[in-house]
């Protein structure tokens, strides 16, 4: 077993969000990638990437939207983006958004331009 003490969860910070990165390759988990991604008000709009696996969103509090015209989500809500599905996440309330997420380890993403990345908080 890997406990990962939420005090020593790494966190990685981008304009707007934070990722505080829970199970991983390097966290123990060899199948499985999960953080708490946290959005800050009025985030949003940001060119949209797409993964090669499917990822789960689950809202923990707040209203978010994962792309311009798709379903408003709120707390105890889910949803699963298929794999190629662009994603652009936004935070449509006047407070931060916290989301639990979940994918298969060793995924890719694809920025709007077709760079690959692999986000260091799944590693």
């Amino acid at each position: 077993m890997h406990v990962i003490p939420a005090a020593d969860a790494p966190r990685f910070r981008l304009p707007g969000v934070e990722f505080t990165g829970l199970a991983a390759p390097s966290r123990g988990s060899s199948g499985l990638c999960t953080w708490r991604l946290t959005v800050d008000a009025g985030h949003g709009g940001d060119a949209p990437h797409t993964l090669d696996r499917d990822e789960i969103f689950m809202v923990i509090s707040g209203t978010v939207q994962l792309a311009p015209d798709g379903d408003k989500l709120g707390p105890g809500d889910a949803v699963v983006v298929p794999a190629g599905e662009p994603i652009a996440l936004t935070n449509l309330g006047e407070g931060p958004a916290e989301l639990y997420v979940a994918i298969t380890a060793g995924f890719t993403g694809y920025l709007a331009d077709g760079t690959a990345i692999q986000p260091p908080w799944a590693q």
